[in-house]
């Protein structure tokens, strides 16, 4: 395009240097017009290559002033961009505007409803959950749960949580059944045992008491206690029962409210935490639980995977349907752009004049011109085809006045 422009400007040229020669010669009266046309065409072309070439560097390496305007220039033209940007284009309103325009949740929706797709988006997630567990050391992850979830376990009290726990579950009745099930076992217990209780009843006797006298007193023992477990297991009502709800109602209140019960609680989590068994659990939850995860992320028929995919199809369709559900997420989308675009658009825009500012002067120069100079050119030749139309215009004007 420079060449095409310059070609202009020496034609312009040649045709002022042939018809002023042709006019000085006794040429005919169009020479005039022609000669006074080339020679404007030549001051436009001139001018405008001169107002070109001064935005990019000094013409002919002539230093004039106010010539190279974008090598000096460049960091406050950057500047300026960088402001006009922020303010035209990363204003939360225009982000806004344009981010409900697009419909964002209707074409997710729409997409994610399709067939095919849920099974894409699930399949992406588990190469980055494999990506991301992969990366991370075992060692470091290990000690993130020994710092987040034993120490935290072991600074917080057991005794109160546990005695509302058990408020709760006294409060509606839910112990009754695990009370059911020890009376029934106590009760065959007893029963089945009748062996043992005769030779528990033996050992403790008199060594100068008759065996028979033994044995009947076993049998009587036994007969009374096989009775007394049959009353409790049989009467929802029996005393016992009733010395187990109060005792447990107090030791509820004892565990949130005693601090002697509240000590000995705490000493039996110091021991259970440091039993040899639990730390070897502890150390190898992280293992087995990264190994569940990667089996289950590789695996495309595993539940993991497959509930993840219904549950993707199932917010999908909803997007698709239900248009309250996808005003609610348009508006999370517009109000997180407006607030990331309210608190951040200067350090955003920032990148424009920053980058600049990086650059040399000459390569900014070269940058722009790249992108302006084919249209630039054209001003070039505008400039010498408009300068011989004025050209003509005023020497055919000055004609008729003379």
């Amino acid at each position: 395009m420079k060449g095409v422009a310059l070609g202009f400007l020496l034609g312009a040229a040649v045709v002022w240097v042939v018809f002023l020669l042709w006019e000085n010669n006794g040429g005919p009266a169009f020479t005039g017009y022609v000669r006074a046309a080339a020679e404007a065409g030549m001051v436009g072309g001139l001018a405008d290559w001169f107002a070109v070439t001064a935005l990019f560097r000094h013409p002919l390496g002539i230093k004039i002033p106010h010539t190279a305007l974008i090598p000096r220039k460049k960091d406050q033209l950057g500047a300026s961009l960088s402001d006009f940007v922020g303010g035209n284009f990363l204003a939360p309103t225009v982000v806004g505007e344009k981010l409900r325009a697009a419909r964002i949740s209707a074409r997710l929706g729409s997409w994610l409803s399709s067939p095919g797709n849920a099974e894409r988006v699930t399949a992406e997630l588990a190469t980055v959950v494999r990506g991301a567990v992969t990366v991370l050391r075992d060692d470091e992850i290990q000690a993130v749960v020994d710092q987040a979830v034993t120490r935290r376990v072991v600074a917080q009290p057991w005794g109160p949580p546990l005695g509302r726990l058990l408020a709760g579950v006294l409060a509606d009745g839910s112990h009754r059944r695990l009370v059911d099930l020890v009376c029934d076992r106590a009760y065959d217990w007893v029963r089945n045992n009748h062996e043992t209780v005769m030779a528990l009843v033996s050992k403790q006797a008199p060594s100068w008491s008759p065996r028979f006298v033994d044995g009947l007193i076993a049998d009587r023992l036994y007969a009374e206690a096989l009775s007394f477990a049959w009353a409790v297991k049989s009467d929802q009502e029996h005393p016992l029962r009733g010395a187990i709800d109060r005792f447990l109602v107090s030791f509820a209140g004892d565990l949130q409210d005693d601090p002697e019960t509240g000590e000995r609680v705490e000493a039996i989590k110091q021991q259970l935490l440091e039993h040899p068994d639990v730390q070897a659990l502890i150390s190898r939850a992280w293992a087995t639980g990264k190994a569940m995860l990667l089996d289950a992320a590789e695996d495309p028929s595993s539940q993991l995977r497959l509930r993840v995919t219904e549950g993707i199809t199932r917010f999908g369709v909803r997007l698709d349907t239900e248009e309250d559900l996808r005003d609610k997420i348009d508006g999370w989308i517009v109000e997180a752009a407006s607030y990331v675009v309210g608190r951040y658009s200067s350090e955003i825009s920032t990148l424009i004049s920053d980058t600049v500012a990086r650059w040399d002067g000459p390569e900014t120069s070269r940058k722009v011109e790249l992108q302006v100079g084919r249209d630039l050119q054209f001003i070039r030749i505008n400039g010498t085809l408009v300068g011989a139309l004025a050209g003509l215009v005023i020497y055919s004007v000055g004609e008729l006045l003379v």
